[in-house]
C-alpha cells in the first residue's frame, strides 16, 4: 500500500517547469505592475510543436488547431467561458479530438524564453497574430495597477461577473519559471488539490460521503463538502486529482470550510 501511495505522490508532485504565482498580500502596494482575469481553464504549454498540460503530458488537439500556432512557444490557457471548466477539461482533455475543440480558444499570457520585459515578451505573439489572423489564439489584455484600491474594484467587479479572480504581475520581470513573488493571483477564496486516496460510502445517500485527501504537505483529511447528487453518483477513482476551495486553516493545519470545485484530469 505505500508503494502505491509513494508512486501516486510522485506522478502528483510532478509539475512542468512553469511559472506559478504566490497569494495576494493586501498590505503590499503593487502600483504599477499589471492585472488580466484569470481565466478558468485547463493551461497550456506550447513547445513549439505540441501543447503540454502544466504536468507536461501531451493534449490532443486537432491538426487544424495545432496548424495555426507559431514555431516559438507560448504559455496560456484553453477556455471557453466562465464558469465552464467542467466542459473545457472534457473537451481539452478528450485523446480523440471532437469538433467541440471549435468552442477552445488559447489565451496567452507569457512567451516563454525571450528577452524583454513582459510586453515586449507578448508584442512576439501579438505581431504573428496581426500577421497571421486566427480567431483561436489569443493574448490576455493586461492593465496597469494605479493603486491597490483600483485593484481591488477591478477583482470584486470580475469576481460578481463569475469570474475567477485576477493574476497580477511586475512586468518589468524578465522571463523566469517556478514560483514567483512577482506573479500573484487575487481570489475571493483559496483553492488547493489533494489527491483521492480513499473513499466513504453513505448509507444515507446514493453514492459516497466525503473523500479521504493527502494534501501536497502530507497532510491528510475527509473532504464532503461542494458536491452535486450527479457527483456524488459518480465514484471518484483512487489516486485522481481534486480542486476545493477554503478558508484558511485549522491549529493542526487542515483546511476550513473545504468545498469542492472540481476534479482535474490535466
Amino acid at each position: 500500500m505505500k508503494i502505491i501511495i509513494l508512486l501516486l505522490l510522485s506522478i502528483y508532485t510532478f509539475a512542468f517547469e512553469l511559472i506559478k504565482p504566490v497569494r495576494y498580500e493586501k498590505s503590499k502596494d503593487y502600483t504599477n505592475w499589471v492585472m488580466s482575469e484569470k481565466l478558468d481553464g485547463i493551461r497550456a504549454y506550447w513547445d513549439g510543436k505540441e501543447l503540454l498540460t502544466r504536468k507536461g503530458n501531451k493534449i490532443y488537439a486537432p491538426k487544424w488547431f495545432i496548424d495555426s500556432l507559431p514555431a516559438f512557444k507560448l504559455d496560456g490557457e484553453l477556455w471557453t467561458k466562465r464558469a465552464d471548466f467542467e466542459n473545457i477539461q472534457n473537451i481539452v482533455m478528450d485523446k480523440t479530438p471532437s469538433n467541440k475543440w471549435q468552442e477552445i480558444t488559447y489565451n496567452i499570457f507569457e512567451v516563454p524564453h525571450q528577452s524583454g520585459d513582459l510586453f515586449k515578451r507578448l508584442e512576439k505573439v501579438n505581431k504573428y497574430i496581426k500577421q497571421n489572423p486566427n480567431k483561436y489564439l489569443k493574448v490576455i489584455k493586461q492593465i496597469k495597477i494605479k493603486n491597490n484600491t483600483h485593484l481591488e474594484k477591478f477583482a470584486k467587479e470580475l469576481i460578481s461577473k463569475k469570474a475567477e479572480g485576477l493574476i497580477i504581475r511586475d512586468p518589468n520581470r524578465a522571463y523566469h519559471t517556478k514560483r514567483s513573488k512577482y506573479m500573484a493571483k487575487v481570489k475571493s477564496f483559496q483553492d488547493m488539490e489533494g489527491i483521492v486516496i480513499g473513499i466513504k460510502k453513505s448509507n444515507k445517500l446514493e453514492g459516497f460521503k466525503s473523500l479521504k485527501l493527502r494534501l501536497k504537505n502530507g497532510v491528510i483529511f475527509n473532504l464532503g463538502g461542494g458536491f452535486t447528487l450527479k457527483q456524488r453518483k459518480n465514484y471518484p477513482k483512487i489516486g485522481e486529482v481534486v480542486t476545493f476551495k477554503y478558508y484558511g486553516f485549522t491549529k493542526n493545519g487542515k483546511p476550513k470550510f473545504a468545498s469542492f470545485l472540481h476534479y482535474r484530469k490535466d
